[in-house]
């Protein structure tokens, strides 16, 4: 019985080196470690089709009236008040 539990351990422990073996230097399957250590992919140049145009409406700008009051007042609190 410990010789089968050691087997297990042994082929669990192989199994699980081996993928992360295949995680180069921990960039993952398929990319490497650059010379300045980013990770680059080891295949060609990646080209990537546009996707289609989307045009936006033009967005709707509220202004509000500017509140003009008479000579003498200024606007304050809400309201026109005498200086």
């Amino acid at each position: 019985m410990k010789y089968l539990f050691a087997a297990v351990m042994l082929a669990s422990a192989v199994v699980g080196f081996s993928e992360a073996a295949s995680a180069a230097e921990g960039c993952g399957p398929g990319w490497y470690r650059g010379r300045y250590g980013n990770c680059r992919p080891m295949r060609g140049a990646v080209v990537v089709r546009p996707g289609p145009v989307v045009v936006a409406p033009a967005p709707v700008v509220v202004v509000p009236r500017a509140r003009v009051c008479p000579y003498g007042f200024r606007w304050y609190a809400g309201r026109c008040r005498p200086f």
